[in-house]
C-alpha cells in the first residue's frame, strides 16, 4: 500500500493515499488516541551535533522527552587532551537515557583506545553500518600502540533492537563519508574505510532487511551524513520510516514536504529531523503507526535549549566531573551569533583582540569553525566561555612570513564558498582587515593595522616572503594544518601557552574593572555579494 503522508503542521496533520488521492484532515491532537487503523502511538526525544557543550547539556536534560532518546551523533569533541568533556559527555548521555548514536567524526576527534573508553561508560550504543576497519592483528604492533588503534568492531554495533511501549523498533546508525576530511587526527584512523553514499545506501538496506526478518517494521536511522545524503537514503531506500539527522546542523522546524517529509522507493512516507548544531536545540517527534508499520500521523516539534534552565542536581554531577565554574565577570551588551561561518563574527573578533593584547602580538587569526558558542549578555563564568572553544588547542606565538598569511586567507575563502557548508569558513582577526568577494570567491585585498592604529596595505598579489608578524592563534590552526598549510611549525614557536584561549579570556576580563561591551566589527568587507 503506497500512502502519501501531506505536510503536518502542530496537531492539524492530513494524510492521503497516493493512489486516490483523496484528503482526510484530522483535526484532533496526534497525542489523542488513534483511530482502529492507526494502533500504535510513540514519540522520539532526539539531539544531535551537541559538540561536547556541557552548559545545553544540563539544559536540555531539563527537557528532553520521549517513548525513546537517540542521537545522530557528533555528542562529543576534541582528542585525548579533552577527557574531562569525553566523560561529561558520557555522562550527559546517560542521565539523557540515549539508547543509542550515530557515530559522528567529532567521536572518532581522539585514539580508538579513547573512543572505546567513552563506549564503555556510555551505556547505550554507538551505531554503524558503513565503517570497515582493518583487524588489528594484521596491523604493525608499533603503529598500533603509538596511534591507539583497538577492536573498533567490537563496540560498535551496526543495528539495535529495542522494545516501546510493547513493540519491536529497529535502530541503525550510519557515519559521515567525509569522516576522514573532518578528523583532528585522521592517522588515528586510516585503518577505518567509510562506504561512499551508493554503498552506504545498500549497506542500510542489507540492515533494514536484517530487521524485517526478525519481525520488526518500524526502523529509525540514526545518521550523521548530512540532509542532502538522508533525503537520497530516503528516496532509495525501502522500510526506514525515520532519519535522525546530523553532521550538517540543519534546523528543520516542523515538517515540510520534499525537505524532511520524502517518501521511499515503495511510496511510504519518511521522516527527517534535525536540530541545528551544539545543543542550541533538541526535538521531539510524536508518531502514529498503522498495523504494518506506516506512519500516518506525525508532529515534530523543536525546543530552545537557551530557555531551559539548568538542572541543579545534574550540574552538580557535571561539576564534579568538570571541576565548578569560576565567575569571571559581567557582559553588558553582546549581538547575536552569525548564522554563517563565513560571515563576520563580533564574539570571535572579541577573542582575537584579547590573544593579541595578552601575547603582545602584532596579528591574531582564529577560524570560524572553531568558535563553538557565543557571549551572552548577563553574568559569565568560566564554563559558557570554555563552550565558547571547547577544544583544548594551547595558544600559541610565532613569526610568520607576509605570503603564508596571505595565501592562508586565499585557500580559506576559495575554499568555503565552494564548500555546500560554507566550511572550513573564514578568519575572526585582530591587526587585520580584509575583503572577500563571495562571488568569485576571492581575497580582494588586506590592510595590516599596526599597535599605533596605523594602516600599512598588503599587496595580496605579491605579499613579501621575507617580512613577517608576530601571529597569535591556537596550536590546531598553526601547526596542525587543520583544513589548510600550516603556519609555522612547532620548532618555529615563539611561545606556546600552558593552557587554551578559554583561561585568557577568563584572565583578561577578570581585570576589567567595568562590564564588557562586545561589538567588535568591520573588519571583513564584503563585495559582489549575492
Amino acid at each position: 500500500m503506497n500512502i502519501k503522508l501531506s505536510t503536518i503542521n502542530f496537531n492539524i496533520p492530513k494524510v492521503s493515499f497516493k493512489g486516490e488521492q483523496k484528503p482526510v484532515t484530522k483535526t484532533t491532537s496526534p497525542l489523542e488516541k488513534s483511530p482502529s487503523n492507526d494502533n500504535f502511538e510513540m514519540s522520539v526525544g532526539y539531539i544531535n551535533d551537541t559538540h561536547g557543550q556541557t552548559n545545553n547539556m544540563m539544559r536540555i536534560l531539563s527537557g528532553l522527552d520521549g517513548d525513546i532518546k537517540l542521537s545522530a551523533g557528533d555528542n562529543d569533541i576534541g582528542d585525548e587532551k579533552n577527557k574531562p568533556i569525553h566523560r561529561a559527555t558520557a555522562k550527559f548521555l546517560n542521565i539523557a537515557d540515549i539508547k543509542a548514536s550515530a557515530l559522528g567524526n567529532h567521536e572518532m576527534d581522539t585514539t580508538q583506545e579513547d573512543l572505546m573508553d567513552t563506549a564503555e561508560e556510555f551505556k547505550g550504543d554507538f551505531l554503524t553500518v558503513n565503517i570497515k576497519k582493518e583487524m588489528v592483528e594484521n596491523e604493525d604492533p608499533k603503529t598500533v600502540k603509538e596511534l591507539g588503534r583497538a577492536h573498533l568492531e567490537r563496540t560498535l554495533k551496526p543495528y539495535k533492537i529495542v522494545e516501546v511501549k510493547g513493540e519491536k523498533i529497529g535502530l541503525i546508525g550510519t557515519a559521515p563519508m567525509d569522516m576522514h576530511e573532518r578528523l583532528t587526527h585522521p592517522t588515528y584512523h586510516l585503518d577505518c574505510h567509510i562506504d561512499n553514499l551508493e554503498d552506504t545506501i545498500k549497506d542500510i538496506q542489507n540492515e533494514v532487511d536484517v530487521l524485517k526478518e526478525k519481525g520488526v517494521n518500524k526502523i529509525i536511522l540514526l545518521s550523521h551524513i548530512g540532509l542532502k545524503n538522508d533525503q537520497e537514503v530516503a528516496r532509495n531506500t525501502d522500510g526506514i520510516d525515520v532519519i535522525l539527522s546530523g553532521h550538517t546542523h540543519e534546523l528543520l522546524k516542523g515538517i515540510e514536504e520534499g525537505r524532511n517529509l520524502l517518501y521511499s522507493k515503495s511510496g511510504e512516507p519518511v521522516i527527517l529531523t534535525q536540530a541545528g548544531r551544539d545543543g542550541n536545540y533538541f526535538g521531539k517527534l510524536n508518531l502514529t503507526f498503522d498495523k504494518e508499520g506506516v506512519i500516518t500521523k506525525a508532529q515534530n516539534n523543536l525546543a530552545d535549549t537557551g530557555l531551559f534552565h539548568k538542572n541543579m542536581i545534574n550540574q552538580y554531577i557535571f561539576d564534579t566531573i568538570l571541576g565548578i565554574p569560576e565567575k569571571v565577570g559581567y557582559i553588558e551588551q553582546a549581538p547575536p551569533p552569525p548564522k554563517s561561518v563565513v560571515e563576520e563574527n563580533p564574539h570571535a573578533n572579541f577573542v582575537c583582540d584579547i590573544m593579541k593584547e595578552e601575547s603582545d602580538s602584532d596579528i591574531a587569526i582564529w577560524h570560524n569553525c572553531g568558535v563553538r558558542n557565543f557571549f551572552h549578555e548577563g553574568e559569565i563564568d568560566s564554563r559558557d566561555i570554555k563552550d565558547i572553544s571547547p577544544f583544548l588547542d594551547f595558544v600559541v606565538t610565532a613569526n610568520v612570513p607576509e605570503a603564508t598569511i596571505v595565501d592562508l586567507f586565499k585557500t580559506a575563502i576559495k575554499t568555503s564558498y565552494s564548500h555546500k557548508a560554507r566550511k572550513p569558513g573564514i578568519f575572526a582577526v585582530s591587526g587585520l582587515t580584509y575583503t572577500v568577494d563571495p562571488k568569485n570567491k576571492t581575497l580582494v585585498d588586506m590592510t595590516f593595522i599596526d599597535k599605533d592604529g596605523n594602516k600599512h596595505p598588503i599587496d595580496i598579489n605579491n605579499p613579501s616572503k621575507e617580512k613577517t608578524y608576530k601571529v597569535v592563534t591556537d596550536e590546531f590552526l598553526m601547526s596542525a594544518g587543520a583544513d589548510f598549510n600550516i603556519l609555522a611549525p612547532e620548532s618555529e614557536y615563539i611561545k606556546k601557552y600552558p593552557y587554551d584561549k578559554d583561561v585568557m579570556i577568563c584572565n583578561y576580563i577578570k581585570r576589567l574593572e567595568n562590564p564588557v561591551i562586545i561589538n567588535h566589527t568591520g573588519r571583513i568587507n564584503f563585495v559582489n555579494e549575492g
